[in-house]
């Protein structure tokens, strides 16, 4: 069981999602007590009888509702068991963008729906922007069933619709929990409630605690994007040069056979160090630096992988993008490609569809890519560059696409066909 797990939380606008996470923070006692106590003073002069968790979490909700600034909010906390590192995403249909950087390096989504109104319309499509980023595993919190008297039946009705619509989306059984709860309350978030004794499983917070991670990407492929070449040129070494970044997927140990791409040089590692010495191996998420047995032309940009399974490298490739800009995307488009430490000229040569996340179908040949929508492209690039599937590796098989004119950034992308995997025709 992983140490850490990376969950983000999505929903619809007021279905308790701040007052959720809020919870999680109280009752893991990951607040300060100076924050409670402005919490409590504050909850007193709205005049509530008990403390408003939401306040924990939502200081800029003025500021969001008046525009200023949408963005993802990241929260830290801690069991004896577990570490996690939770995204809280805004739940406006028009953000869709943010749900797709919070759950960009998710293990786990919590999802929540209203218990008074159950799977909507915006709880579908974040379902489905969450298995295209190949979230591997989704909790349905429906929340408020206070608000229902604690109705077994209607949170059935839910969880046997959401399963469904899981299930087109490519979810196994296995991987989707649905948990009825109350975060005003703090039913069955940390808590096993009295109140559903027709509830026999764990409660949130136990889930999170033991829902196994995977896969580890210590067992990848080695990926290892060079940010900087170290080349100190001093008497004491006249010959040195050694390869630092961080370490994208799999492990590397002295010894082990690579290929530095794109031009494909092979070569063996002689040593792996940090700056508190040198290691006998490392993982992914480790920066070191890297020292080869051959005096290789390498620069920032290239990839130091594995030679037993290298990616590929091409020039051009179909990819998911999550358009994040006002400008619209239209085919014949002038972009900058920027993947790891390498950023390269690209054409995107045709809009191949547009997925619909109500109907699970895609719309062949569009027009346009607009603000929030999702497309298959296809990607022609000024030069080759090492990539992967995203599905297979998620670090080296995403990337951004950035506007060559003023350096803001287009889109978010994903190499390979991922609408296919979601179980929609096409139309």
């Amino acid at each position: 069981m992983s140490s850490l797990l990376r969950l983000a939380t999505a929903g619809s606008v007021d279905d308790g999602k701040s007052t959720l996470v809020g919870r999680l923070l109280y009752d893991t006692k990951s607040v300060l007590a100076d924050q409670l106590d402005a919490v409590q003073r504050a909850s007193v002069d709205r005049g509530l009888s008990t403390p408003d968790l939401s306040l924990l979490v939502d200081g800029l909700r003025s500021e969001r509702e008046q525009g200023i600034t949408i963005d993802v909010a990241y929260r830290y906390f801690a069991t004896p068991k577990r570490s996690f590192v939770l995204a809280d995403t805004p739940g406006h249909v028009q953000y869709t963008r943010n749900t797709v950087t919070g759950a960009s390096t998710a293990q786990l989504a919590v999802l929540l729906v209203d218990a008074r109104k159950g799977v909507v319309e915006q709880t579908r499509r974040h379902a489905a922007v969450l298995a295209l980023l190949g979230v591997p595993r989704l909790v349905l919190a429906v929340n408020k069933v206070d608000l229902i008297g604690y109705d077994e039946a209607a949170f059935t009705v839910i969880a046997k619709e959401f399963a469904t619509h899981a299930a087109s989306l490519g979810y196994a059984e296995g991987s989707v929990l649905t948990i009825p709860v109350s975060a005003l309350v703090g039913d069955n978030v940390a808590t096993s409630s009295e109140n559903t004794p027709w509830y026999t499983g764990p409660t949130l917070l136990e889930h999170l605690e033991t829902v196994p991670v995977a896969p580890d990407p210590h067992e990848a492929p080695f990926r290892l994007p060079v940010q900087y070449v170290i080349r100190p040129r001093t008497p004491e070494y006249p010959d040195y040069r050694g390869y630092a970044g961080q370490i994208a997927a799999g492990t590397v140990r002295p010894g082990d056979e690579v290929v530095v791409l794109p031009r494909g040089l092979r070569t063996t590692v002689e040593s792996v160090g940090t700056a508190d010495g040198q290691l006998d191996e490392a993982g992914a998420g480790s920066s070191v630096t890297v020292l080869l047995a051959d005096d290789l032309d390498i620069a920032r940009g290239d990839l130091i992988a594995s030679a037993a399974d290298r990616p590929e490298v091409t020039d051009e490739f179909t990819a998911a993008l999550c358009w994040l800009s006002t400008k619209s995307l239209q085919p014949g488009a002038r972009v900058l490609v920027k993947h790891g430490a390498r950023t390269v000229q690209a054409l995107v040569e045709e809009l191949n569809s547009r997925f619909d996340e109500q109907t699970l179908s895609t719309v062949e040949g569009p027009d346009s890519l607009e603000l929030n929508e999702i497309g298959s492209v296809r990607l022609r690039l000024s030069e080759e560059i090492p990539v992967d599937d995203y599905a297979a590796s998620a670090r080296t098989g995403a990337f951004l696409v950035i506007d060559p004119k003023d350096g803001d950034t287009l889109a978010a992308g994903l190499v390979g066909e991922r609408f296919s995997a979601l179980g929609g025709s096409e139309q």
